[in-house]
């Protein structure tokens, strides 16, 4: 009998397993309560505010309901009149206070000032300031001065101060609930404007990339085209170079637009991605050079090795200028030879192409390129001049602070 008794009591009651513990049960109850009231809709609250509001005034009515000049449910229905409009304070804060001021200033003529009502029709009045449109939200100071004459009619004459005191507090009401808003007002027309400028500044950096990058490599393209086409019958083995060369751009040209559709994606929320290709810098000139040179434009490059260690945000506009550069003297100039110089000296690093072209035509102006090149300059606070060369051609010149 004694081994039976010891496992009778060492086996589990499955009433205290499916029971959780008084504590446990309490805060489970309890705990999702405070989320659960953040998800109430405001206009929800307003209609709480509006029902305490009347179930406050109607005991108050009741318990006076002798000294009613007009009778309890004449009292009755001027509360409903001053409270109901408080469940629409924020979507006709307007139409809601005029209704409510209008009755509260019919129950002090016609029947008895209530102590509560004058504080709903606070509310309305801050609720008018601070959730309508600045043109109605200036009636509510007019409204409350003809109500506040209607209520004090009687009082006014013997205790002026009175009335005053409770028109001031009234006024401060509404003007705190005005200012909140106007406030408000300016804080989302700042962040408008702030947004519409990061969207004009991106889509002017996307522009840029787009024209330097896959502009250039499909100008280099055209180029070459009309290079072989010129060759095919006469000089096989030279036009077989020239459609090489433009395989190889056009390639380069995908890896670029890849880049920038990485910046778009980047931009759409997918995380830092970059493109397949990264940005090339002024290491990458000389590959640049050999590049246009396949399509008879002899480029000389000096660079000084002191602008191989620059920051990598001048190193990127650094090839962006030298590049736009090219690509005008490949389209306009006509050129057969362009120096291409890059120094690195007394903290700035300075850009220099100059060609032997045609020179500066007749009306010339910028285009979108060299647009593009003074944004780019100006926004790393440096500076930039272009025009004819001194024996002749085009020049345009750069200058970056390097920090």
């Amino acid at each position: 009998m004694r081994p039976h008794h010891r496992v009778a009591a060492t086996a589990p009651d499955p009433g205290a397993a499916m029971t959780p513990p008084p504590p446990a049960r309490a805060t489970a109850l309890a705990g999702p309560s405070l989320p659960a009231l953040r998800t109430v809709p405001a206009e929800r609250w307003d209609v709480a505010l509006a029902g305490a509001f009347l179930l406050v005034m109607a005991v108050e009515r009741i318990g006076s309901a002798g000294r009613l000049h007009g009778g309890l449910p004449l009292a009755l229905a001027l509360s409903a009149a001053v409270a109901g409009p408080l469940a629409v304070r924020r979507t006709r804060p307007l139409a809601g206070y005029l209704v409510g001021a209008a009755a509260l200033s019919a129950e002090a003529l016609f029947v008895l000032p209530s102590p509560v009502s004058p504080y709903a029709d606070l509310v309305g009045l801050y609720s008018l300031g601070l959730y309508a449109p600045r043109r109605r939200a200036w009636f509510g100071p007019f409204a409350a001065l003809l109500g506040m004459a209607a209520y004090f009619a009687d009082l006014g004459r013997a205790y002026p101060v009175i009335p005053a005191g409770v028109l001031f507090l009234w006024l401060l009401g509404w003007a705190v609930g005005y200012g909140s808003a106007r406030r408000a007002e300016q804080r989302e027309a700042a962040r408008l404007l702030l947004r519409r400028e990061v969207v004009a500044e991106e889509r002017a950096r996307l522009a840029r990339e787009l024209h330097d990058s896959v502009g250039h490599t499909l100008n280099v393209v055209l180029v070459q085209a009309g290079a072989a086409r010129r060759l095919l019958d006469r000089e096989p083995e030279r036009t077989r170079e020239l459609l090489h060369g433009m395989e190889h751009t056009g390639r380069e040209a995908l890896d670029d637009l890849d880049r920038v559709l990485g910046l778009l994606r980047r931009g759409a929320g997918d995380g830092d991605a970059e493109g397949a290709a990264p940005q090339p810098g002024i290491a990458d000139l000389e590959r640049l050079a050999e590049r246009l040179g396949r399509t008879g434009l002899r480029v000389r490059m000096r660079i000084d090795p002191a602008a191989r260690r620059v920051p990598r945000s001048l190193d990127v506009s650094a090839y962006r200028i030298v590049q736009e550069a090219l690509t005008n003297t490949v389209k306009h100039a006509g050129a057969g030879t362009v120096a291409v110089t890059v120094r690195c000296s007394a903290g700035r690093l300075a850009v220099e192409v100059c060609d032997d072209g045609r020179g500066v035509p007749a009306g010339y102006a910028a285009g979108r390129g060299l647009l593009g090149v003074a944004e780019r300059v100006s926004v790393l606070g440096g500076r930039v001049e272009h025009g004819p060369g001194e024996p002749g051609g085009f020049r345009l010149r750069a200058e970056l602070p390097v920090p």
